[in-house]
């Protein structure tokens, strides 16, 4: 939550019916959620929500008395490509005017997020998965936390930044506690983690990308991890969470990309991935040369921000870590000398979707008033 929670009050905070429940996007975290919702159908947690709409780029589906999840699954990956756009029109009128309402994006898409103020607006509550929001320009960011201000909705991010890892909340909670947060810095995208916990020479680094993308760690055209911009967006949010409203140019970023495949499609970049695995083979010979790791890291530190590449000692705050594993370091005047590190795993559908469905419940206990306050 980007903004001082306000209590919902009138029908959304009394009413006992289950909160109604739209979800956009039905990728690896989108058929990971309606797998949970299916998982929950008949305990505690699925009374108290009812799914009725759900959509991505090719179907919408609408049922005010409920949707199956699992059935939804299974219409949404069978649908026809259509290149549809999935409406902000549509979210409105399946979600009517009464109740507990909550959006759901498991999406990454721009067009997307940027109709979450005027969702916001509209009392609806917004879970989002979806880095476009937080992480681009600071006008969209500032627009969230004034429509969170004025109507009193709650927006849930948590899953934007370490797939759920208690990174956003713990910067919030510092503050209110007084803290201030001097620097951050972290290995924040589980798919690179994973490639550079892997790449010891044995494979080429391409096939090491196809292996990440095959299991659904990277974002669906790779270059959104190898390029940086992932890793950008995560940085900003954190970033504006921790008091720096960063404007998305003011970070400075070193791409692993090289410019011949910038041009090419998505599927022609794939088929062409071995063009990143000279350069790459010879920074790891420098890293081992220096008794250090390769690490791709996000530093903020004076307001300044930066992405890139980096050999790390053994002995950096940053060089733990295996897998998909986040770690991320906060340097606060409570955390001076030594930071405050956080792990946990920063990639897959299955903890990117628990993430999302925690904001959910969490927004539902707020809105009803069964909680004092909301915040990722």
């Amino acid at each position: 939550m980007f903004a001082k929670p306000i209590l919902v009050g009138g029908e959304s905070a009394s009413n006992n019916a289950p909160a109604k429940l739209a979800l956009l996007g039905s990728g690896t975290v989108g058929l990971a959620v309606l797998k949970r919702l299916s998982e929950w159908r008949g305990n505690a947690f699925g009374r108290r929500f009812n799914l009725v709409f759900a959509a991505n780029t090719r179907l919408s589906l609408h049922d005010p008395h409920g949707l199956d999840p699992e059935r939804c699954a299974e219409m949404l990956n069978e649908a026809p490509q259509s290149g549809r756009s999935m409406g902000f029109v549509e979210v409105l009128e399946a979600l009517g005017k009464d109740g507990v309402r909550i959006l759901i994006d498991a999406t990454a898409d721009g067009a997307v997020a940027s109709n979450h103020p005027a969702l916001l607006d509209a009392g609806i509550h917004v879970a989002t998965a979806c880095k476009l929001a937080g992480g681009t320009s600071l006008s969209l960011w500032r627009e969230i936390q004034s429509a969170c201000e004025r109507r009193g909705s709650g927006f849930g991010d948590r899953a934007t930044v370490g797939a759920g890892l208690p990174l956003l909340r713990s910067l919030r909670e510092l503050q209110d506690g007084g803290d201030r947060i001097h620097a951050i810095a972290g290995v924040m995208s589980g798919s690179l983690a994973w490639l550079f916990d892997r790449f010891d020479g044995s494979r080429p680094f391409s096939a090491l990308v196809q292996e990440a993308h095959a299991r659904g760690f990277t974002e669906p055209d790779p270059r959104e991890d190898l390029s940086g911009e992932d890793v950008r967006r995560k940085i900003l949010i954190l970033a504006r969470a921790a008091g720096f409203p960063l404007e998305s140019s003011c970070v400075s970023v070193a791409s692993l990309v090289p410019l011949s495949l910038t041009t090419l499609s998505g599927a022609e970049t794939m088929e062409n991935l071995g063009r990143l695995d000279a350069s790459l083979q010879l920074k790891l010979e420098a890293a081992r040369g220096r008794g250090g790791s390769l690490r791709f890291v996000a530093r903020l530190k004076d307001g300044c921000a930066r992405v890139g590449l980096e050999i790390l000692g053994p002995d950096d705050p940053l060089a733990g870590g295996r897998g998909t594993d986040n770690r991320v370091a906060i340097w606060s005047d409570r955390y001076e000398t030594q930071p405050l590190i956080i792990q946990g795993p920063g990639a897959g559908a299955q903890v990117t979707a628990a993430a999302l469905l925690d904001d959910v419940l969490k927004l539902n206990a707020w809105a009803r008033g069964n909680s004092a306050s909301f915040a990722a």
